[in-house]
């Protein structure tokens, strides 16, 4: 008994040595290591893990440069990069060992000779119990040489090494213990049977017992085995230690391990036939009592050969041995029943997820029915968008001819305007200078035929500069004041230009005349109160050039270095082109300030302006702004809605909203009115004619925003009024020649031109040419053309 004590203390005091390579294996290792030694009483364990030796550092191309060839801190840090790695690889390992409360220490060893460096280090910790995975089982036997067979061989006698391969286990026990051979156990089944998957093949109801048999039928060949080598080593173990009695027993163990090999085959058909019995009455305790009487009858006359001094210590380490071999089969049961419940738990997931997918397979139907329903509507959406395409297709064609014109109009407009700024920008005083008999002679010595007409300060003139045709103002006299102004006008036009702005083409400054670009429209006055034969203005175009000029404004006050003040706008000074674009002209009386406009106040005690227009502060204090351009651009605005005189017309105004009556105050030449729109930019133009400054909206800030979004409600409507233009254009072909007009009755005649037919036959009765050849007709039949009538009919609905 003091023997056995002394054991029990040795091995609570030993240590357990896991040789770990960081692979997947080695966490099985580490299982069974912890399961087999803690119930023992060890709790001391040591994770060995060895390492190539660091000679080089790989790079990106795949390649690996020696150490001596790479600076030192990149060396420092590749090596602590893989020091890094090998702490995050063993940490899992090392958390196994913590959640069973045992102490663990890690040991990393660089070395390239991995058995050697095990060994060393078992030596130098004297390390009792070594534990290392296997590629295969029976490792110890010679005609293994894999790394696991090399430590084996390398690792001191006294220590005790197990080696774990596919759930098998072979052991090569130390020089203490019962003798020095190789156990080699292939018949064990594997510790991480029952929790890993990879030893698992089935998840039925009765997995359990299964498994449990099974490990119960290895449990009881495992245990014949260890009694038969144990009874074989005791009797060793009690033979003298001379050589010649030494070498006897050798022999009688062979010859005693072959006749325990044929009994051990004899016994296996028993023992099996006995577990086929215990399985069929589903009892696991009948079984190892039946397994447990024939192996003793069988050993028992074995064992009762030993001497009795040995005898007592055997039976002790067999009871031992089997304690553990027990527990180790309670284990697997247990996790066989573990992976039981977890399998069911499976099963009922699966049974949830088919569920699932079954309704969203439903919710898939629908959508795709939903789906059928919504690509019919767009199929019937597709036939009659088809069907209008075909009626427009005529339309699109003429449209994309005319645009083309168009665009070959104001192409060769951008090029003659970059011409003459091109001109501009060359000559050195930003302007032409014209001698005065190029103008006398370009306006016929100012024929009244050309005279376009007269204003307060001079005389237009329209003539031919240069291949231009061009605008002329001639002033009056060359006093001081008209000096002045001529000089003022000349330096603005001269360095400034914008789209809005009438562009200055040259000027005599001997005899103060100036060359303007020639505007076909006149001035927005005359085409506001109808003093020409011109069509009247639009209400779309009218918003247009109401954002035109207060682009053009804010582009004169937001002037570098100076701003600058108009002082004079009104319809009378807004002239129009051919294509009814905006611009304002004579800027004879503005102002240039010498500061920014935000704080810009300018003191002129002599007012000057058109009185309607003239800022009633202005007018008081004599003190300007750029706030005395926004008061007459709402006069403006408000004469474009009314085509009134500016006289009383913001009171006009202000009573027609405020009495709901706003249309009846619009001028009805313009067309139908968007009354909203209209509304707004009325109360816009109310805001920027009030009586103080300090009221009135800021140009960039209020009025040019709102003008914009205004605008842009006006481009929309001009261009469907285009379109409508285009569509209500009949076809040329649709023309009776003799009437002009549409045909309602086509017919061919002779002459093979198609008439209405009222209208040719009563040309017919007086007449025996053709009105188209003047010939004479061969005869007088018509032959109705259904064709052409079919296409009127369709181009009138």
């Amino acid at each position: 008994m003091d023997r056995v004590q002394e054991a029990e203390e040795n091995n609570k005091s030993s240590v357990v040595g896991l040789a770990i390579k960081g692979n997947k294996k080695s966490k099985y290792v580490v299982q069974w290591a912890l399961d087999k030694f803690v119930h023992e009483g060890i709790s001391i364990f040591k994770l060995i893990h060895v390492r190539a030796v660091i000679t080089g550092v790989p790079t990106p191309m795949g390649e690996v440069l020696p150490l001596s060839q790479v600076r030192n801190d990149v060396a420092t840090a590749f090596k602590r990069e893989v020091e890094w790695q090998t702490n995050q690889m063993l940490l899992p390992f090392k958390s196994l060992c913590e959640q069973r409360k045992v102490h663990v220490d890690v040991v990393v060893i660089e070395s390239d000779d991995v058995a050697t460096a095990v060994a060393e280090e078992v030596a130098r910790e004297a390390i009792t119990k070594l534990v290392l995975g296997a590629s295969s089982s029976g490792i110890f036997r010679s005609k293994h040489k894999g790394i696991s067979a090399k430590i084996s061989v390398c690792t001191p006698r006294f220590c005790t090494v197990y080696a774990v391969a596919k759930g098998k286990l072979s052991i090569r026990p130390s020089d203490t213990e019962i003798d020095g051979s190789i156990i080699d156990n292939t018949s064990e089944t594997s510790f991480s049977s029952s929790s890993s998957s990879n030893y698992t093949s089935t998840s039925q109801t009765d997995s359990a017992s299964v498994a449990s048999c099974n490990a119960l039928h290895s449990y009881a060949k495992e245990t014949q085995r260890v009694r038969a080598h144990s009874s074989m080593d005791q009797t060793l173990l009690s033979t003298s230690p001379s050589l010649n009695e030494t070498n006897h027993f050798r022999g009688q163990s062979l010859d005693l391990g072959r006749k325990n090999a044929a009994a051990s085959s004899s016994r296996k058909s028993d023992i099996d036939h006995a577990l086929s019995q215990a399985s069929s009455c589903g009892s696991i305790s009948d079984t190892e009592s039946f397994f447990y009487e024939q192996n003793h009858a069988k050993d028992a006359t074995r064992v009762n050969r030993l001497p009795p001094s040995n005898r007592q210590e055997n039976i002790n380490l067999e009871l031992e041995k089997l304690r553990i071999e027990l527990r180790h089969a309670q284990g697997m049961h247990a996790v066989a029943q573990s992976e039981n419940v977890d399998a069911s738990q499976k099963l009922n997931e699966l049974n949830k997820r088919r569920l699932e997918e079954s309704m969203k397979v439903k919710e898939i139907m629908a959508k795709e029915e939903m789906a059928m329903e919504l690509a019919n509507q767009e199929r019937e959406k597709y036939e009659a968008a088809a069907r209008e395409a075909t009626y427009l297709k005529e339309c699109a064609e003429r449209e994309a001819a005319e645009r083309k014109e168009t665009e070959f109009k104001a192409i060769r407009a951008a090029k003659e305007k970059e011409k003459l700024e091109d001109a501009l920008s060359g000559s050195t005083p930003q302007y032409r200078i014209f001698t005065w008999d190029e103008i006398v002679s370009a306006t016929s010595s100012f024929s009244e035929d050309l005279r376009l007409g007269m204003g307060a300060y001079g005389i237009v003139y329209k003539c031919t500069l240069h291949h231009t045709t061009v605008a002329v103002k001639v002033l009056h006299s060359t006093g001081n004041c008209k000096n002045k102004q001529f000089q003022q006008e000349l330096e603005i036009l001269s360095r400034i230009h914008h789209p809005n702005l009438l562009l200055l083409l040259g000027a005599c400054p001997d005899h103060g005349c100036l060359v303007y670009e020639y505007m076909e429209n006149g001035n927005l006055e005359d085409r506001l109160l109808q003093k020409n034969s011109n069509s009247p203005i639009p209400w779309f175009n009218r918003f247009q050039i109401a954002w035109e000029v207060a682009s053009a404004l804010s582009f004169l006050h937001s002037s570098k270095p100076q701003p600058i003040i108009h002082r004079d706008l009104k319809p009378a000074n807004i002239l129009l082109d051919g294509n009814l674009v905006s611009k304002i002209g004579d800027v004879g009386l503005s102002t240039i300030l010498d500061s920014d406009e935000l704080s810009a106040m300018y003191k002129d005690t002599a007012p000057v302006g058109t009185l309607s227009y003239i800022d009633p502060e202005y007018q008081r204090s004599g003190l300007i702004s750029t706030k005395s351009d926004v008061y007459a651009f709402g006069l403006v605005i408000l004469q474009l809605l009314t085509a009134k005189p500016a006289i009383a017309l913001t009171h006009i105004v202000e009573t027609a909203i405020d009495g709901g009556n706003l249309a009846d105050i619009l001028d009805p030449k313009a067309g139908s009115w968007p009354l909203q729109e209209t509304l707004d930019i009325a109360r816009l133009a109310l805001g920027c004619a009030e009586m103080r400054r300090k009221d009135r909206p800021d140009l960039n800030d209020h009025v040019l925003p709102m003008l914009e979004r205004l605008k842009e409600v006006a481009d929309k409507a001009q261009h469907s009024a285009s379109i409508v233009t285009i569509k209500s254009r009949p076809p040329n072909h649709f023309i009776c020649p003799i009437l002009q007009d549409v045909m309602d009755d086509p017919c061919v005649a002779a002459d093979g031109y198609t008439y209405d037919r009222n209208a040719i036959e009563k040309w017919l009765e007086e007449n025996d040419k053709s009105p188209m050849t003047n010939m004479v007709l061969p005869h007088k039949h018509l032959i109705p053309n259904y064709t052409l009538l079919s296409a009127i009919l369709e181009w009138k609905t």
